[in-house]
């Protein structure tokens, strides 16, 4: 091993390689972006045209959400496979670092559809790149070290949530409370410093990831069957199938939003939609050619891999639930979820929300703190980058307290107008808001009426202001700065009558940081479970996981109860989220330890790269799944209510779960002893 490759472990810091925190912070900027721009990207789309949001059916903001998170698990099997042929980790995670930072700088100008769909498209193409090579760096960094992996990834993935939990938090906060371009700009401008911390540091690594690892790099599988794995070649016949399925898979991915939002239809000919019948049959030559390669195998090998398969469907329905979080989960969040609080309750918020932002920013600020120690003149361009990223995490964050502890709300009052009119023999009475573009008809009656918008500004009674209906259904109001209401003609002129109380509106986004927190806490109760002797079998861990996602959402279900068919907004406890998110939480850490480390276990090496693939292909089925189911919330909400949707998603991974355990003595038989 030459003495550039040493330099990685020659610093510490927390008993690890000084290096890996370079490793950490890059990875956390990263998910900071991911995560900020995905939590906002749904409730953006939803929102109405008054509020900078392009007003969407909920229908089409999912379909598209799904389509994102489905083709995010797919470019990682090409940015992985070029990475070790041709560019090698550190270019590839360089070049996906890149893309991604143009794709949120593109994001920023969310006015403009174009540039929005630009910045989606250069974040799955960015996260090809990036995504899978970042895990397997660390891989090649510690291959000499194999003791000491499980550490380095433990430390890791700490910086992947940590990064998830800031961007909810700060680019959620800043996309409801100052305007979305605020939100999709510093999900960008942290993946741009990530970037550049990144680059400027990489002479901690030496010579490694800096080529394409020619060597074999395959996961240590069974080789009992070395031998047989170069007889059983893809056949030209295997190759035309991989070409269809991807081709038709892609297209009907794509075509599904597209068809939504625009007016075209690829999969349209003679008047007659052929979405369904295409990925049906996608599906059928997807099963047939896997089919077709497994049963070429011997019978052990040929069993391990079954076993695999059945897990990755375990893993369909486990994400097509959990994945909610971004989509259904968000819009109950924003419509149905009472987040006004005032008095003691918002008082009591605002501390833990202090405790929960302060305290982690603390010890990552601290961690840092002992870097600098170890790097800062060696590196002190990277340094000095991330010192100012810290800077500015900690200006957001004071002013985020500052703003929370001096927002008010006021009693106001504005009008509307009534329009009666007689439709099959019955009068009916329609009431309409008087914006600044309303030009009242001759029998109109006005109606004044009285509300309650949040405001930092100090105002007095009789103040002056603009207000605009978000949801336009008259129930939920937000206070417009001059300069906002100056770009729209939905904005309502409205007048304080009086300051009440201290009041907060908790952000829509608040709840997806609710995941990470939860992992924090609970991840090492979990690690020490796995590493007892009370560590389930990996179908029971699929179970249990399925089980504990029906838990989370039997509360919702529970919570939205009294929620009356068709209704598009309510006020229900936050109790309900907070129970469903927990519950997901421990869900998710079921059945994350079990996924990769078995393909790899058990699949020969010929066969490696193709089942990463399937599996991957699983996760992405799983999340485009999710778009699609949670795009009938507004359908069976009008037919049947909001509970009902929700419950599907109670009783769905119930019966999974059901069926893996019954399954259980078949998957032990198929692994042959693998553990």
């Amino acid at each position: 091993m030459n003495l550039k490759r040493n330099e990685f472990f020659d610093t510490q810091v927390l008993g690890h390689p000084s290096g890996l925190f370079v490793l950490f912070f890059t990875e956390m900027w990263e998910r900071f972006s991911f995560y900020g721009m995905r939590a906002l990207l749904v409730l953006f789309l939803v929102s109405a045209l008054g509020i900078g949001g392009w007003d969407w059916p909920r229908e089409n903001a999912l379909a598209l959400y799904g389509t994102y998170l489905a083709l995010l698990y797919l470019t990682p099997i090409i940015g992985g496979t070029l990475a070790d042929k041709y560019l090698g980790n550190r270019k590839a995670i360089i070049i996906g670092a890149v893309i991604m930072t143009l794709g949120h700088a593109s994001m920023a100008i969310e006015s403009n559809p174009f540039f929005l769909y630009l910045g989606l498209g250069l974040l799955v193409v960015g996260t090809g790149f990036f995504k899978p090579n970042m895990t397997s760096f660390i891989s090649v960094l510690y291959k000499d070290f194999p003791e000491k992996k499980d550490g380095a990834y433990t430390i890791f993935y700490m910086g992947v949530n940590a990064g998830a939990f800031l961007g909810i938090m700060l680019c959620g906060y800043l996309g409801e409370i100052l305007g979305w371009s605020w939100g999709f700009g510093l999900a960008g401008i942290f993946m741009l410093l990530g970037l550049l911390q990144f680059t400027f540091a990489q002479g901690i690594f030496g010579d490694v990831g800096s080529r394409p690892n020619k060597e074999d790099k395959t996961i240590e599988a069974d080789d009992h069957k070395k031998v047989e794995d170069k007889l059983n070649p893809f056949t030209v016949v295997d190759k035309i199938l991989i070409l269809l399925v991807s081709v038709l898979g892609l297209t009907w991915v794509i075509n599904d939003p597209l068809s939504k939002i625009g007016t075209v239809n690829f999969l349209e000919f003679g008047g007659v939609d052929y979405s369904g019948k295409t990925i049906v049959l996608t599906l059928i030559l997807f099963v047939y050619l896997l089919g077709s390669r497994i049963v070429r195998y011997s019978p052990i090998t040929r069993d391990k891999m079954l076993a695999v398969v059945i897990f990755a469907f375990f893993i369909i329905f486990f994400w097509a639930s959990f994945e909610q979080a971004g989509g259904s989960m968000s819009i109950f969040a924003k419509d149905y979820t009472s987040r006004i609080l005032s008095g003691n309750a918002a008082f009591i918020f605002n501390i833990v929300d202090i405790i929960i932002t302060v305290v982690p920013i603390a010890i990552i600020t601290y961690v840092l703190f002992l870097l600098f120690k170890q790097t800062f003149k060696r590196y002190f361009i990277s340094n000095l980058i991330l010192a100012f990223s810290f800077v500015l995490i900690w200006g957001i964050v004071i002013w985020k307290i500052y703003t929370n502890f001096h927002t008010y709300s006021y009693e106001i009052t504005y009008n509307t107008y009534q329009l009666s009119e007689t439709v099959n023999g019955e009068e009916k009475t329609t009431t309409f808001p008087v914006t600044a573009a309303t030009v009242l008809p001759e029998n109109a009656v006005l109606i004044e009426n009285t509300t309650v918008v949040l405001s930092s500004n100090d105002f007095v009674q009789n103040d002056k202001i603009s207000i605009v209906d978000v949801d336009k259904k008259g129930a939920n109001f937000k206070y417009l700065t001059s300069e906002q209401a100056a770009l729209i003609n939905t904005n309502i002129d409205a007048t304080v009558l009086r300051k009440k109380d201290n009041e907060i509106q908790i952000p829509a986004t608040w709840f997806l940081i609710l995941n990470s927190l939860f992992i924090i806490a609970f991840a090492p109760l979990f690690s020490k479970w796995w590493e007892s002797k009370y560590n389930p079998k990996p179908a029971n861990k699929y179970a249990i996981g399925l089980f504990f996602l029906a838990i989370g959402f039997a509360f919702l279900a529970y919570g939205a109860a009294g929620i009356p068919q068709g209704a598009k907004t309510a006020s229900v406890s936050i109790v309900w989220l907070i129970l469903a998110y927990l519950f997901h939480t421990l869900g998710e850490l079921c059945v994350s330890p079990v996924g990769l480390s078995y393909v790899s276990k058990l699949v020969p090496p010929r066969m490696i790269a193709f089942m990463f693939g399937v599996w991957y292909l699983a996760l992405a089925i799983g999340n485009k799944t999710s778009g699609k189911m949670g795009s009938m919330i507004d359908e069976i909400t009008a037919k049947y209510d909001i509970s009902t949707f929700f419950l599907i998603f109670t009783f769905v991974p119930i019966i999974i779960g059901i069926i893996a355990i019954l399954l259980n003595p078949v998957l032990k038989k198929l692994m042959h002893g693998v553990k």
